[in-house]
């Protein structure tokens, strides 16, 4: 397929919660270098690189981080990142892009990628978008992309397929039978000794028309809501039309408003390496650990201690006798936690908010 049609929309609306106290609200994860020498953000769309032009690469971010996204991805066009002014979840981020490419081609496939996950195998990425933005434009389909689970995980979403339908650069499309919610343990080992469950990880591609037509069929607040912030994007008025159009929305994820009801998905397997780094506990993926499994980002000492995950560049941090915990240390705030609380930080993050703590930047 030629790819001058072939957008990407890159959604970067992390709240900072689950990296607190490195990541913030006024410093998310996908702004941080968390893993990598680049912030996440600036990974993202160097991955694309070879795929789709900058001019051709759009990120949606909060409205009060459009300023810092600019500094960290200076390779895209100023007018390509755009700010919600508040949060609405995926329907409504989705069909601001939708407005936002089709003001630029009323012909376009695009991607729906996000902006904080970690990826190997750049090539091998850029191989699979390309074969879904082929199967977009060919077919009036909606292209998910699945992770194959590496292990019965409940804290994702799953998409289980059916049989093949066809074949587009070499790779299978295949039918999909539905979306599940988070399961629990149980079922998320019966999904994985099944073999035809993948991890959802938000990653869609369709073109303008097959969007708008499904859309209209099963959202149509939202097919209405990107047609009329695509006759603002022409104009100077766009902010102040995304602010009045999302300010009476509900929050609502594309999963439940569009996917789950639609008739027309297809799959994509993915065949790279995918970590979306939901945690403090994802660190033990990226980086080594030493003979008692312990990781540390900064210098670090150990005696009797084991599987603990330290982040803590610029200082000493010392555990003696400890198992399984996470310890962080920040300029302002230090977190420690079990290793199987990980999970909770944001619990924590809310905490603070409720007691007023401003001050420790949550």
């Amino acid at each position: 397929m030629a790819l001058e049609h072939a957008f990407a929309v890159v959604l970067a609306g992390g709240r900072g919660e689950r990296f607190w106290p490195l990541s913030t609200a006024r410093r998310p994860k996908q702004l941080l270098a968390l893993v990598g020498e680049r912030p996440m953000i600036a990974q993202t769309v160097e991955r694309l690189s070879g795929l789709t032009p900058p001019e051709r690469i759009l990120v949606i971010t909060n409205a009060e981080h459009v300023g810092a996204t600019r500094e960290r991805v200076p390779e895209l066009p100023p007018e390509n990142i755009v700010g919600e002014p508040m949060g609405r979840d995926t329907a409504a981020a989705v069909a601001l892009a939708a407005a936002l490419v089709r003001a630029r081609d009323p012909t376009a496939v695009f991607a729906i990628l996000p902006a904080d996950h970690a990826i190997g195998a750049p090539d091998r990425f850029r191989a699979t978008l390309a074969a879904a933005f082929a199967a977009a434009a060919r077919h009036e389909a909606l292209i998910v992309i699945g992770i194959p689970p590496a292990a019965p995980l409940p804290s994702f979403g799953y998409i289980e397929a059916g049989d093949p339908r066809f074949a587009e650069e070499g790779r299978p499309f295949h039918a999909v039978r539905r979306f599940v919610e988070k399961p629990d343990v149980e079922t998320a080992r019966r999904y994985l000794a099944a073999g035809r469950f993948y991890w959802n990880a938000g990653m869609f591609v369709w073109s303008l028309k097959s969007l708008d037509a499904a859309l209209a069929r099963h959202a149509p607040r939202y097919a209405e809501l990107s047609r009329r912030l695509s006759e603002a994007a022409a104009g100077a008025d766009l902010e102040a039309a995304i602010r009045d159009a999302y300010a009476p929305l509900e929050k609502i994820s594309i999963d439940y408003a569009l996917m789950e009801k639609a008739d027309n998905i297809l799959m994509i397997p993915a065949d790279f390496p995918w970590d979306d780094v939901g945690t403090w506990a994802a660190l033990r993926h990226h980086f080594p650990a030493d003979e008692n499994g312990n990781v540390a980002v900064g210098d670090f000492a150990a005696l009797d201690a084991r599987g603990n995950t330290v982040y803590s560049p610029g200082r000493l941090t010392a555990l003696l006798g400890v198992d399984d915990l996470i310890v962080v240390h920040t300029e302002n705030a230090t977190l420690i936690c079990r290793r199987d609380r990980a999970d909770e930080v944001k619990k924590m993050v809310r905490h603070l908010q409720n007691d007023g703590r401003h001050e420790h930047d949550v």
